[in-house]
């Protein structure tokens, strides 16, 4: 009795310093942004916990529960579809954040590190951003380029990777799905596939980027199949880049892995000679994390209809591979080779497929909503002028804002003498 007594006492003081843990997490800001159709939440932390994100009918909001936290910011915004915040106590001590909404919104969730150290959850809320986008028309539509999509074997010759207790090497199984990919990339309309590792041969990761760039990429894919010391851990999972740290355990190791890969070759990473080309891709590498944290949520649940997925989230680390690239660019951990499940399901060609099927159809709708429209209006800025139909909501300094061109110049291309527009008329946009 004395020993179940005092392992009581012990799981209870385990809980009471979790739940300190958990509650450590404080909530110093909360922000709001809108423009065009989405509305932006962003929370100032000083660390993040465990969280998720989901949304409720009859009223519309939009639930964030935090395992532990506080909520020490008195001013909350409201604006765009965010009517309210709420927040409350649940039974297990967790922080509820309820997020009140004009109407059934899209979201979309992802982490990035603050300018001063601290933490940013950032909380998208907006309507399908690809229907307000199709809305440009042009003439060249027709004759747009596709969107180049970079497939990049990992590993490859003296290095392995990971390997698998019946001998599977890593390499081999990266270029399998990789040229599986290529194949089905080829066949799917809008999207043109460039190898990267076309054979089993060691490429540093600088080559593999250089690679990219030359071809003109818009996207990059980094293809790797995981190993663990624990032979149970398995499931699918996709990274984007953090300059900031990891968001798990796993993702720290994984990346401290992946970026030796270098050494193997004999190439340390500190090549001197890129210095000023990385300050320039410095400038843009926010937009590139937030856009790769997009095309990672496009590509999750397509993963998920045919794998098992090791978390439901876009995870990030500091992946070498991905740090010279200023186009949205993911490493995808297809399984791992040391579950001895999964490396026979990796082995097998119809998951190999399955798996490679899953990929191309998370980039296809990915670029079908965000690259290709920019592609479009791109030629026909380079080849004529464009219209743009006016949705119910939008206003002139809106589309102009949208466009990167100033009111007066919309005003006079469309022979306007004031700012009020009608939803459903065509504006020229100069």
């Amino acid at each position: 009795m004395k020993r179940r007594y005092g392992l009581a006492w012990i799981g209870l003081l385990i809980g009471l310093l979790a739940a300190q843990t958990a509650a450590a997490a404080t909530i110093d800001n909360v922000r709001l942004s809108d423009e065009d159709d989405r509305t932006r939440v962003v929370f100032d932390l000083d660390q993040v916990p465990e969280h998720r994100v989901f949304t409720l009918p009859d009223p519309h909001r939009v639930v964030i529960d935090f395992e532990g936290g506080e909520l020490s910011a008195s001013d909350l915004p409201r604006g765009g579809v965010l009517e309210e915040i709420r927040t409350g106590r649940q039974e297990g001590g967790g922080l509820r954040v309820v997020l009140d909404v004009s109407r059934e919104v899209e979201t979309r969730s992802f982490v990035m590190g603050g300018e001063d150290g601290g933490q940013r959850l950032v909380v998208d809320l907006g309507g399908n951003q690809g229907e307000r986008r199709q809305a440009v028309r042009s003439a060249s539509e027709r004759e747009t380029r596709d969107v180049i999509v970079a497939i990049d074997a990992g590993h490859g010759g003296v290095d392995p990777g990971a390997i698998g207790p019946q001998g599977t090497f890593e390499k081999d199984v990266a270029l399998d799905v990789s040229r599986k990919l290529y194949d089905l990339m080829k066949e799917t309309p809008g999207l043109q596939p460039l190898m990267v590792r076309e054979g089993d041969y060691y490429m540093n990761l600088r080559d593999r980027t250089r690679v990219a760039r030359e071809g003109n990429a818009d996207i990059f894919l980094s293809i790797h199949a995981d190993g663990a010391e624990n032979p149970n851990v398995k499931g699918a999972s996709v990274y984007a880049l953090s300059v900031d740290g990891a968001t798990s355990e796993q993702a720290r190791v994984l990346a401290r892995r992946e970026n030796a890969a270098d050494f193997i070759g004999g190439v340390s990473l500190d090549d001197k000679d890129e210095a000023v080309a990385s300050v320039l891709v410095d400038l843009s590498r926010g937009h590139t994390i937030e856009a790769s944290l997009e095309m990672g949520e496009y590509l999750l649940p397509k993963l998920d209809r045919h794998a098992d997925l090791l978390r439901n989230r876009v995870d990030q680390a500091g992946f070498a591979v991905l740090k010279s690239l200023d186009m949205p660019s993911l490493l995808i951990e297809l399984g791992f080779l040391t579950n001895a499940e999964e490396e026979r399901r990796l082995n097998t060609r119809s998951y190999q497929r399955d798996l490679a099927e899953g990929v191309v159809a998370g980039v296809r709708e990915y670029a079908e909503r965000n690259i290709l429209p920019e592609l479009r209006m791109a030629d026909a800025g380079q080849n004529g002028q464009h219209e743009h139909e006016v949705q119910r909501g939008e206003s002139l300094s809106m589309i102009a804002q949208q466009y990167q061109v100033s009111t007066d110049r919309l005003r006079e291309a469309n022979d306007l003498s004031g700012d009020n527009i009608r939803a459903g008329s065509t504006l020229i946009i100069p």
